[in-house]
């Protein structure tokens, strides 16, 4: 009887304090149990409306234009529908002293009793369409050539043709280069490769110029040097490209897998037994990258032998150096930040060809670089990127870019005569009604 009555106690004594610990106890309203984040959502709202400039525009316009009628319409279905915001729009001015003066200009809201204390802000500021704003590159001495030959394939780059890659590449690099020459055919890269120009445009320079090979694992070939060598002896050729890479002091870019496996001349080499199907292709194999390293490092032809090893490795997937973080974000170019290398040049070539590596987009994996450039202690340099197939011409064009590193002129504002820059910020306050 003693017993039941003390767990009789112990129950009652748990069941008021419970009852207690309800009563008096402060829940948290739903709304911050789980609540958006408001402030990146004002943020977001922001950049939408401006992203065609709608906002820069209607927050310069008098606040009894019509576009701040429109402003709160797109707000409003920009907005879900239990949020209220407050949107206000400062002048900017400078006193003496450089000090920043902020004047309230006008303000539109959604609210009639306020927004209250658990609001959030963002802020955004924006320049008057009077005013132009422009990026200069400095531009990095020597021509750009870039094969886009029409008689020759390419391998390695599916889902691509080489002119399609040219032509981006085009897009993304001609900024940087006095002159960017599309080289049309096989005939023309014959040019180059004896030292003669092919254009009449200003600037061009055979010597200290960039060559960037579209055709992946394959190399354009020019008919003259296609007679030259006896059958499936083209290494040879490879050999005398690494010859004038040192020669003119060029940086010749290969953009995918290994480089030099193949040659290609669709007129000269069409046959039945075309390497792997390929209208116009020869297969070289490893020996092609072997003989193009000797070429760089001018060891005499008498002495030269062909050397079929294959060289490259397969360190897997490969993450952006340091250098490849700042420098992507500088030159505002964003390919993936780790990709898969499975034809990464080795280091000991630093030593045997007496090269060093300048620059390197991916960190090295297992004394494998992928996307480097390897500079002769003479004159010339290579650029392997290395990469499984498909080409992302990105990494292409970020290797040379890190390889030179040209300077971004900071961006000017050009106003019309008489006419001054106006600046505004805009704050957008966000607050979520309900659930209190």
């Amino acid at each position: 009887m003693l017993r039941t009555i003390e767990i009789s106690m112990v129950i009652l004594i748990l069941a008021v304090a419970f009852i207690a610990a309800t009563f008096f106890a402060v829940l948290p309203s739903p709304k911050q149990i789980s609540s958006p984040n408001l402030r990146q959502l004002a943020l977001t709202t922001l950049q939408v409306l401006d992203v065609d400039k709608s906002l820069t525009e209607a927050i310069f316009e008098n606040p009894t234009d019509p576009a701040w009628t429109d402003l709160e319409i797109a707000l409003s279905a920009s907005l879900p529908p239990n949020i209220v915001y407050n949107l206000t729009v400062y002048d900017i001015t400078k006193s003496s002293g450089d000090a920043l003066t902020y004047r309230k200009f006008h303000s539109i809201t959604n609210s009639e009793s306020g927004l209250g204390t658990d609001s959030e802000a963002s802020t955004y500021l924006v320049m008057s369409t009077n005013v132009t704003f422009a990026v200069t590159p400095q531009k990095i001495s020597g021509t750009l050539y870039i094969l886009n030959c029409s008689d020759a394939n390419g391998w390695w780059i599916t889902g691509y043709t080489s002119q399609s890659l040219a032509e981006d590449l085009y897009n993304l690099l001609s900024p940087y280069f006095n002159t960017t020459i599309m080289v049309q055919n096989t005939t023309d890269l014959g040019h180059i490769l004896d030292g003669t120009e092919i254009s009449s445009l200003p600037y061009e320079n055979v010597t200290n110029a960039v060559i960037i090979n579209t055709c992946g694992e394959a190399v354009p070939i020019p008919s003259a040097y296609a007679d030259s060598y006896p059958r499936d002896s083209y290494a040879e050729y490879c050999y005398e490209l690494g010859k004038r890479v040192n020669q003119y002091n060029w940086t010749w870019v290969s953009i995918v897998g290994y480089p030099f496996f193949y040659v290609s001349n669709t007129i000269k080499l069409a046959s039945s037994d075309n390497s792997w199907g390929i209208y116009g292709m020869r297969m070289v194999t490893a020996g092609g990258l072997n003989s193009f390293l000797r070429g760089l490092d001018v060891e005499n032809y008498p002495s030269y032998s062909y050397d079929g090893s294959w060289i490259t490795g397969s360190p897997g997937v490969v993450y952006f150096s340091t250098e490849a973080y700042y420098y992507s974000n500088y030159y505002g170019i964003y390919p993936s930040p780790y990709q898969t290398a499975t034809r990464a040049l080795p280091s000991w070539i630093q030593g045997t060809y007496h090269t060093t590596v300048t620059a390197s987009v991916f960190n090295p994996v297992s004394d494998r670089y992928a996307a480097a450039t390897f500079k002769h202690t003479g004159t010339g340099a290579f650029t392997a990127i290395g990469l499984t197939r498909t080409p992302d011409i990105r990494i292409t064009a970020l290797s040379l870019l890190m390889y030179y590193h040209p300077i971004i002129y900071k961006s000017e504002f050009t106003l019309t005569a008489g006419e001054r820059p106006t600046q505004r910020l805009i704050v957008l306050q966000l607050s979520q009604q309900g659930g209190s």
